[in-house]
C-alpha cells in the first residue's frame, strides 16, 4: 500500500522535518494533516538551512506535490510570505495545494489567543499566540471560516459579519480590547490574500485518493506529536488537534485500509516547550548541556526548549496509540560527550510503580523516573553512516530503546544535514 505516515512521538520538536526530507525522495505526494503554523520543521540542504512552517517538507524535492491538507489550520499571511521566501531562495512552490476544507486563522483568532493567555496570568497554557486553538474552537462550534470562503465574497462577508458580532463583544466586554473592523478584514483576506490562494485551493481530498487509486506514493506528515494530542497528550497543555494516526485519517480523507507504515519519530533525549508534567526533566549542567548541543530552541518562537533524558514510558505509550511499525531515532549525536546515558523504565508515585502513562493527572505530575544507566560512547558520531561504525555502546542504547518500545529503530539521526543517518 501506497501511504505512509510520519509523527511525532514525544512533546514535539522531534525532527520530522529531516525524515519527511529524506522521505520525500521516493514519493509523489507530501501531505500536511493538521496544525498551523505554530509548529516549525527546519531541514537542513547542502548546509543551506529552511525552516519551514505551513508548507510540508516535501515541497524542497522537485518531484513531490505538497499538499495542506482540510485537517489544518491557514494562516493567509504567513502561507504567502513563506511561499514568496522559498521562490526568492529558487524553490518552485508552484505544485503547491491547498484544502478547500481547511480552516482560516481570523484576527480576532490570534487576539483572542494572547489577551486569554495573558488574562490566564500563571495558569496559561503556554502556546504560541498565534489564534490556532481559537481557529480549532471555532471549526468545532460550525462558526469558522474555511479556505474554500475565500472564492465567494457574499458567504465571506455574510459569515465574517456574524462571528465578528459575537468576537467584539468578547473582546470588549470581558478583556477591555477595541473592537476590529469587519470592512478591514475583508479587504485584506478579499482582497489581498484571496488572488494569490485562489491558483493554489483544491478538493485535496479527492485529488488525493485518486492518486492512491492510481498507484502513486504518499506521506502524510504531522506537526507537533502524540503527548501533545488533545485527546491522548497530557491535557490541557497540548495543541488543539491531533497529531496521532488518527489525525491523519481525518485530516486528509484518506482511508485506513491505504496506510502501510506509520513511522514514530522520537529525539534520543526528550525536550518539551511551554508547560506541562515532564518526569525526566533535567534542571542540572546535563540540561544544560542538552540545549547547547541539541540547540533546543523553538523554530518559530526561539523559546528555550525544557530538556530531559529519554523516557521509554512514554514511546511505549505512542506506539499502542499509534500502532507504529518504525522509529527514526534523532539527535544521537546530541550525546556523544556523556559519560553515563540514562533511560526511564518506569514512574513510582507515592510508593506505587508505574510501567505505563498514569491516566490521572495528579500521579503523572508528581511521577518520579526508575532509570536504566547506560555508559555513554564518548567520540563523535557525525561521520557514521554504517550501522558496523557505530560504537558499542551506542548500539546497545539503540537496541534497548527497540526493546523497551515494542517497536524496531530502524534509523538514527547523526547530525542536522540531510545525508546525517544510519540505517539501522
Amino acid at each position: 500500500m501506497p501511504v505512509t505516515i510520519v509523527l511525532g512521538t514525544q512533546w514535539g520538536d522531534e525532527g520530522k522535518g529531516k525524515l519527511t526530507d529524506l522521505l520525500a525522495a521516493d514519493m509523489d505526494f507530501v501531505v500536511r494533516y493538521q496544525g498551523g503554523h505554530n509548529a516549525g520543521h527546519t531541514i537542513v540542504v547542502d548546509g543551506e538551512s529552511f525552516a519551514l512552517q505551513l508548507i510540508p517538507s516535501g515541497v524542497l524535492n522537485p518531484a513531490v506535490t505538497p499538499v495542506i491538507g482540510n485537517g489544518v489550520v491557514v494562516e493567509p499571511q504567513v502561507l504567502i510570505e513563506e511561499i514568496d521566501q522559498l521562490e526568492a531562495r529558487g524553490v518552485d512552490t508552484s505544485r503547491l495545494k491547498v484544502s478547500g476544507q481547511a480552516h482560516l486563522i481570523m484576527p480576532y483568532h490570534v487576539e483572542i489567543d494572547r489577551v486569554t493567555e495573558r488574562y490566564l496570568g500563571k495558569n496559561s497554557l503556554g502556546t504560541t499566540k498565534r489564534g490556532i486553538g481559537p481557529a480549532y474552537s471555532d471549526k468545532a462550534t460550525r462558526v469558522g471560516l474555511r479556505v474554500q470562503d475565500l472564492l465567494d465574497p457574499k458567504i465571506f462577508r455574510e459569515k465574517l459579519d456574524v462571528v465578528l458580532k459575537e468576537k467584539n463583544l468578547i473582546l470588549a466586554k470581558v478583556y477591555n480590547r477595541l473592537p476590529l473592523s469587519a470592512d478591514e478584514i475583508a479587504k485584506k483576506y478579499l482582497g489581498e490574500y484571496a488572488p494569490r490562494i485562489e491558483p493554489l485551493i483544491s478538493d485535496t481530498v479527492a485529488l488525493l485518493n485518486d492518486a492512491v487509486d492510481s498507484g502513486k506514493r504518499l506521506l502524510l506528515e504531522g506537526a507537533q506529536a502524540t503527548f501533545l494530542d488533545l485527546d491522548h497528550g497530557t491535557y490541557p497543555f497540548v495543541t488543539s488537534s491531533n497529531p496521532t494516526a488518527g489525525g491523519a485519517i481525518t485530516g486528509t480523507g484518506i482511508g485506513l485500509r491505504n496506510i502501510s507504515k506509520i513511522i514514530g519519530v522520537a529525539k534520543a533525549y526528550l525536550t518539551r516547550v511551554g508547560s506541562g508534567p515532564f518526569p525526566t526533566e533535567l534542571f542540572d549542567e546535563y540540561g544544560t548541556m542538552l540545549v547547547d548541543r541539541g540547540h533546543e530552541y523553538g523554530t518559530n518562537t526561539g523559546r528555550r526548549r525544557r530538556t530531559g533524558w529519554f523516557d521509554a514510558v512514554l514511546l511505549r505509550q505512542a506506539a499502542r496509540i499509534n500502532s507504529l511499525t518504525d522509529v527514526f531515532l534523532t539527535k544521537l549525536d546530541v550525546l556523544d560527550p556523556f559519560e553515563v546515558v540514562k533511560v526511564a523504565v518506569g514512574y513510582q508515585c507515592d510508593g506505587e510503580r508505574y510501567d505505563s502513562v498514569p491516566y490521572h493527572q495528579s500521579v503523572f505530575h508528581k511521577a518520579v523516573p526508575i532509570y536504566k544507566e547506560f555508559p555513554g560512547w564518548q567520540c563523535d558520531l557525525s561521520d557514521v553512516r554504517k550501522r558496523s561504525d557505530l560504537p558499542k555502546q551506542a548500539l546497545e542504547y539503540i537496541e534497548f530503546l527497540s526493546e523497551q518500545i515494542g517497536v524496531p529503530v530502524t534509523m538514527v539521526g547523526v547530525g542536522p544535514s540531510r545525508n546525517q543517518y544510519v540505517e539501522i
